[in-house]
């Protein structure tokens, strides 16, 4: 195994590549009992980390050991759905000491991490807290792979799941920096008229109005085309105030979206019924609604539970905004502990469920990987792909790059690097400008 170490991490750029984008240089600095893979991958016509657990095992396995021996932990558990079971005998030979294979329920937010530690370790995350905090340390599958190659080389790539009304459901192999529209040619093009762009999954992820100029980045996980008119897509273009309008007049109080809540499910103060009746009260919900700041925007309420087709998870962010515009937040929030093991088990959102509620079984659920590399002839590196404050650029327009080079990296503060992460070029070419925290790259 290459001599891989937190240096090595951190100068490679590495960052969750399935969430925020937090450094993991930081992550793996904390020492833990076990670290988790989180392969659950639950969002509808994701096939992205499943595809890299079968081509790439030997590359996850040892990330997987790195960041163990890292964080000092004894265990590591690789969380995959059950339904799987391919893939699971493939894995299951290839294990080395002291890690294990987890399955997990077909069911949505399994991927969600406080929700993967519970059912994987029996732990529950305080609210407000960390897997830290209950000795565990999550990295998702293609975090694992990059951990692994950060002795030999830089984040310059990324795997996307490009899904939905597409010609050819696919995960692709791409620069960092290429556009959503050459991931989207890629896979053979959008097979509807009017084609709008999800970026992330249909779930958690946001509508994009411009595939043409938006870039993929570090985070990015996945693309889905749906048509203008389909459900999924009229519910992310449904204007706030309307939003607000019709649930302060229909909402009847049912709780089913506390009911099924995942964070409340873990005994979390989140109760998203609670924020939808603040609306009776103010139009732009009541801040002190407190356990808002712990809901964890999974969308669960808004696209499944509610069976008025309202919109609490919408309501809840609101209400998160203005909780720290006021600064408003519980010191000790209220945990009910007892919760997770009366009612957890019994309130999982069957994935089959889900996909026929949002209309995706018309789909393609598939996406095998795509080895070769993705060409581009012009890339745009974002300086800030991650938790943390931006990068300062350390190359001119009209300087030569390679592909890996440094672009930009952390500022200094009292003498340390800031929280975040390096970027580098991810094609040879020249740097042609450097505009609104953007290095543009062009293949000479």
């Amino acid at each position: 195994m290459p001599d891989i170490s937190l240096e090595t991490i951190r100068s490679a750029g590495v960052v969750g590549a399935g969430g925020a984008g937090f450094p993991t240089h930081v992550k793996l600095s904390g020492k833990v009992d076990t670290v988790l893979v989180n392969a659950a991958e639950c969002e509808p016509l994701l096939h992205k980390d499943k595809e890299l657990l079968r081509r790439h095992s030997g590359e996850v396995l040892s990330g997987l050991q790195a960041a163990m021996r890292l964080t000092g932990a004894n265990s590591g558990i690789i969380g995959v759905k059950e339904k799987y079971a391919e893939l699971i005998e493939h894995l299951q030979p290839m294990l080395p000491g002291g890690v294990e294979l987890r399955p997990l329920a077909d069911a949505y937010p399994a991927g969600d991490e406080f929700v993967l530690v519970y059912d994987v370790l029996g732990r529950v995350i305080p609210p407000g807290g960390l897997p830290l905090n209950v000795g565990a340390v999550v990295i998702n599958v293609e975090t694992a792979c990059n951990v692994a190659r950060s002795a030999d080389s830089p984040v310059t790539e990324k795997y996307i799941s490009v899904a939905g009304a597409v010609a050819k459901p696919m995960t692709l192999r791409v620069p960092v920096g290429v556009s959503l529209a050459e991931c989207v040619q890629a896979a053979g093009g959008a097979t509807c008229q009017a084609p709008s762009c999800i970026v992330g999954g249909v779930m958690m992820g946001h509508l994009e109005e411009n595939p043409q100029t938006a870039r993929v980045d570090k985070t990015t996980g996945a693309v889905i085309v749906l048509p203008s008119e389909h459900v999924v897509i009229r519910r992310y273009r449904r204007d706030q105030r309307a939003v607000q309008r019709i649930g302060r007049s229909a909402c009847d109080q049912c709780c089913f979206c506390t009911e099924l809540c995942p964070r409340y499910l873990l005994g979390h103060p989140i109760e998203p019924h609670k924020a939808m009746r603040s609306l009776g009260f103010n139009l732009l919900g009541q801040a002190n609604i407190l356990g808002a700041a712990y809901c964890c925007e999974c969308n669960l309420c808004s696209l499944y539970a509610c069976p008025e087709d309202l919109d609490p998870q919408q309501v809840c962010r609101q209400a998160k905004q203005k909780l720290v515009q006021e600064n408003l937040r519980w010191d000790k929030p209220p945990f009910n502990a007892s919760r997770p093991g009366l009612l957890m088990a019994g309130r999982k959102a069957p994935m089959a469920r889900l996909m026929q509620k949002l209309g995706l079984r018309a789909f393609r659920n598939e996406g095998p990987l795509r080895a070769e590399l993705l060409p581009a002839r012009r890339v745009g590196i974002a300086l800030k792909q991650h938790v943390g404050a931006p990068c300062q650029p350390t190359v001119k327009p009209g300087q030569l790059v390679r592909k890996g080079d440094l672009l930009g990296q952390p500022p200094m503060r009292d003498g340390q690097a800031a929280l975040g992460a390096n970027v580098h070029a991810s094609i040879d070419g020249k740097v042609t400008d450097i505009e609104h925290g953007v290095v543009w790259i062009e293949k000479n």
